[in-house]
């Protein structure tokens, strides 16, 4: 045996890429994701304050002007403009006022000034405002100095949005602001999709759930609480397969569960280990697209099929886990959940680190912003370093190409809000 056992020759880097062995891109990766994908969710209406993260169907237009009527933008004293001029204006007051919800009934006599209070509407009479602070009161007159500009502290009716025109489009997903603007032009229910149904599930014989005991060799299950929160965030419906042991039987009958939903989302198991049933069970009986691809973190990630149903392979270590998600399976959910393919935030600034970058993977260092303006990487690279998840607001996007970086060397950073997050 000794004469015909060879081992292979040491390699330095455990990094290193296998031989023989081709490496899809990151870039061609998720191309081919976004082309195998489609949306697959169906449509229903809602209360508009039920409607956040939800992914409209149709384009919409305002039902009301917004403002819906003339009004006064501070609070202040109304009247013509046509009755002023240059130098001091003295302009008797009548009797009443105009507040938001009370509007004044009469008509206020050229010359003559009215009370009125922010967001109410102008009465007849009145086409300019002038800043109480501007003002010297006596309780029966008013005193300013001229010229004011027509219009003055006013909002016309619908200068926001008119009557009619479009708001928001097919696909947008509603945020709060979207709701307040649904809202103030007159929508009460609107056309939006149900939340995409994701499964997710993690396997590894030394995963132990929180709060149960563990033994030497056993770790806590630090990926399904942080997907589970991942896809929350980004509006979809988690369903919650739990941990499945290192059992081809037990991981089949977990994807047999998951298939039910719109798509899988796993952790571990993905690489091509004894152990790694995940990629095998996809291999043997599934639709396995890609799972060696060209990035650090998470070269072991599998983009499949089960039944119909994609599943996102994640690699087991929670960093690549992470990373893997916010690049592949945030734009495909997105897809699938009819809000269109998404593609991350990226902004150039300048490198508070040094880094000498090997060819062949894109990398994706944790790292965050300075008060500077510069983007600094987290000390160590490891994918299980859990911790530099939370220490980062973002992640360098370093090409495959080889790289000297120094500081002040322009990088591409791309945030977490930009994520979703």
């Amino acid at each position: 045996m000794r004469g015909t056992l060879k081992p292979p020759r040491l390699r330095d880097n455990c990094f290193a890429l296998p031989q023989g062995v081709d490496w899809i891109p990151v870039s061609e990766a998720l191309t081919r994701l976004e082309t195998a994908l489609t949306p697959v969710v169906q449509s229903e209406t809602l209360l508009v304050d039920q409607a956040a993260g939800r992914v409209l169907t149709e384009n919409l237009s305002a039902k009301r002007a917004t403002p819906p009527h003339p009004n006064a933008a501070v609070d202040g004293y109304g009247f013509a403009h046509c009755a002023t001029g240059y130098g001091p204006q003295y302009l008797p007051l009548v009797k009443g006022r105009a507040a938001a919800g009370h509007p004044y009934a009469g008509t206020v006599p050229k010359g003559s000034a009215l009370r009125i209070l922010t967001g109410a509407p102008l009465p007849e009479g009145v086409d300019t405002v002038v800043l109480e602070e501007d003002c010297t009161i006596d309780g029966q007159a008013i005193a300013f100095h001229g010229p004011i500009k027509p219009g003055t502290n006013t909002r016309c009716a619908g200068e926001d949005r008119a009557k009619g025109v479009p708001i928001l489009t097919a696909g947008h997903r509603l945020r709060a602001p979207d709701l307040a603007l649904l809202a103030a032009t007159g929508h009460e229910a609107v056309p939006v999709l149900r939340p995409l149904r994701v499964a997710v599930m993690s396997t590894g014989d030394e995963l132990r759930d929180l709060g149960g005991a563990t033994e030497p060799g056993h770790v806590f299950d630090a990926n399904r609480p942080m997907l589970r929160a991942l896809l929350t965030r980004w509006g979809h419906e988690v369903i919650d397969l739990g941990r499945w042991p290192d059992n081809p039987d037990s991981i089949r009958t977990a994807l047999d569960q998951g298939a039910r939903a719109d798509a899988i989302m796993t952790s571990g198991g993905a690489s091509a280990g004894e152990e790694d049933h995940i990629s095998a069970l996809l291999q043997a009986e599934g639709r396995l697209h890609a799972w060696r691809i060209a990035l650090k973190p998470g070269r072991p990630l599998v983009l499949a099929q089960w039944h119909g149903t994609p599943v996102f392979g994640l690699p087991g270590n929670p960093v690549a886990a992470f990373v893997c998600a916010l690049l592949f399976a945030r734009p495909a959910l997105e897809l699938m959940s009819g809000a269109g393919w998404s593609s991350p935030l990226r902004f150039t600034v300048p490198a508070a680190f040094a880094k000498s970058k090997k060819p062949g993977r894109t990398e994706y260092p944790r790292a965050r912003l300075t008060s500077r303006g510069e983007v600094e990487v987290f000390t160590s690279e490891g994918s299980g370093r859990i911790s530099g998840l939370s220490w980062a607001d973002g992640l360098v996007e370093l090409p495959m190409e080889a790289a000297e970086i120094t500081p002040g060397t322009a990088v591409t950073y791309l945030p977490y809000a930009g994520f979703g997050l």
